[in-house]
């Protein structure tokens, strides 16, 4: 498979290819290429008076010099320059060498009836179309409108992917990106957004799905701050249970509870002068979301057991893949708090999403599996790739990184082909009508309409076969944490007794 894109050309050859994109485009010109006088002359006036900019070549050494000294968008040529010769075999020779200098170059082919089977032929091997003598002028000048106005979208799109890997390449050079691969432009833009923010001490929510690398993302954002020399704590809340969150968060003095037998620092005060990353924050029980709330409004708290009072100086990143406005409107997130976390958003998108990530994330997690045993990295087949760049993706970065690993163990031959991956093969589950009650979210009246966070959750306990610790390993959250948003969305497994 032939590699998209500009990742994987050179440098200067990049800065050329820019340098050439920034003439104006609209001057982009037809070379007519026959030996012939007559049909050059009949040729140049027809695209004349269509407003099509033309010049001329009247033999192949002549259309290549003009081929290295013009600004040309599209060729049309004879398949034949000397008298008495109808194989076609000058046109093909041509043909392959214009390949050869600009393998994307439109070429129409002139062709009479005795060289038509060989213009055929020279269509398998990248020709764009061909035109019979004597053509029709309407039908060839609509042919070669057509293919400069796709000639002028190819350049456009080339320096717009060229100006996107330098303004990557700058953006890497000047921040610590923390280890994070990415080329496509959505990362960029959270990439981007991340930096610009990162010196201020405001709070960040970052959302996004599981596994789509929201951790990483606040570590870029502690990296480039004023505070990233000072602590970075991170915090699963949805591993907090309600009765230990005033210990986890704030400390306990020595006999504030039954075990207590020495001081606890808390994670806020362990966070002092640094940055709290507070993960999966959407899963906080009520009364922890007062408690939290009180401390970002005061910067105070207490330990657990003590009446003196402290306080912290601590930037708070929280992330989420929960819908934080629709458990506003249900009861279960208190506004108040969402105003506080989310004085910036980040949000990331699914690696679906985001498809030009997926082969260098790939190519990453390989070369670092390789790197590990202290052998050569396996080729990726085409096939492979192509399975890669066609799947779902719904357990995101992590689910990729999951799939390469598994290829790495099993594949042979040093090369990983598609069956390696196992992709698509996750077992079917029965899972039970989600039950309603006062203390859950009310039914939707679209049923076509889902709740993207239930879909994901579903779709991991269908690929766990409803094993729950399972299903909250691949979500990456805690099995209490899930079992707490399964009650939260009413989803239920149906348990069917063992035969």
């Amino acid at each position: 498979m032939r590699e998209q894109g500009l990742a994987f050309v050179p440098l200067l050859r990049q800065e050329a290819i820019a340098n050439q994109l920034g003439r104006n485009m609209a001057m982009l010109k037809v070379l007519v290429v026959d030996d012939q006088a007559s049909v050059r002359t009949a040729l140049e006036v027809l695209f004349d008076i269509n407003d099509i900019p033309v010049t001329s070549a009247s033999s192949p050494e002549a259309a290549l010099q003009v081929l290295a000294n013009e600004e040309v968008g599209l060729v049309v040529t004879d398949m034949n320059f000397r008298r008495d010769t109808t194989s076609g075999v000058e046109g093909a020779d041509l043909l392959r060498a214009i390949r050869k200098i600009d393998p994307d170059l439109p070429v129409v082919l002139i062709t009479a009836f005795t060289s038509l089977e060989m213009a055929v032929a020279l269509i398998k091997e990248g020709a764009n179309d061909y035109v019979a003598k004597p053509w029709n002028d309407d039908k060839l000048v609509a042919t070669v409108k057509n293919l400069l106005s796709l000639r002028q979208l190819q350049q456009e799109n080339l320096r717009l992917s060229w100006q996107g890997a330098r303004a990557r390449r700058e953006v890497q050079s000047r921040y610590a990106l923390c280890g994070l691969v990415y080329e496509s432009s959505q990362m960029h833009d959270v990439v981007s957004l991340a930096v610009k923010v990162a010196q201020s001490s405001v709070a960040v929510l970052i959302t996004g799905p599981n596994g789509c690398g929201k951790e990483r993302i606040a570590e870029i954002l502690q990296a480039n701050s004023r505070r990233k020399n000072k602590p970075f704590v991170c915090v699963n809340s949805g591993g907090l249970h309600d009765n230990l969150i005033d210990a986890e968060l704030f400390g306990a003095e020595a006999g504030a509870f039954t075990g207590a037998n020495k001081t606890r620092i808390g994670r806020f005060e362990e966070a002092d002068g640094g940055t709290l990353f507070l993960d999966e924050i959407g899963n906080l029980s009520s009364g922890a979301q007062m408690k939290l709330l009180r401390v970002l409004q005061t910067g105070e708290l207490q330990r657990l057991g003590s009446n003196v009072t402290r306080t912290v100086d601590v930037r708070v990143i929280s992330a989420t893949n929960a819908n934080l406005q629709r458990a506003i409107e249900i009861g279960t997130f208190r506004e108040d708090l969402y105003f506080r976390l989310n004085v910036i958003e980040i949000v990331i998108p699914a690696l679906r999403d985001r498809r030009d990530d997926i082969l260098p994330l790939a190519r990453y997690f390989l070369e670092t599996a390789a790197t590990a045993d202290a052998i050569a990295a396996p080729v990726v087949s085409d096939e492979a790739q192509q399975a890669l760049l066609n799947h779902d993706w719904s357990g995101n970065v992590r689910e990729l990184e999951n799939r390469i690993k598994r290829a790495f163990l099993v594949c042979s031959g040093g090369q990983i082909r598609a069956e390696d991956l196992a992709l698509g093969t996750a077992p079917q589950a029965s899972m039970a009508p989600p039950k309603t009650d006062s203390a859950r979210p009310p039914p939707n009246d679209n049923p076509s309409v889902r709740d993207p966070e239930q879909t994901e959750i579903e779709a991991a306990l269908v690929a766990a076969r409803g094993v729950v610790s399972r299903a909250a390993a691949q979500l990456g959250i805690s099995r209490q944490a899930l079992y707490r948003r399964m009650e939260r969305l009413g989803i239920e497994l149906e348990r069917r007794p063992k035969l």
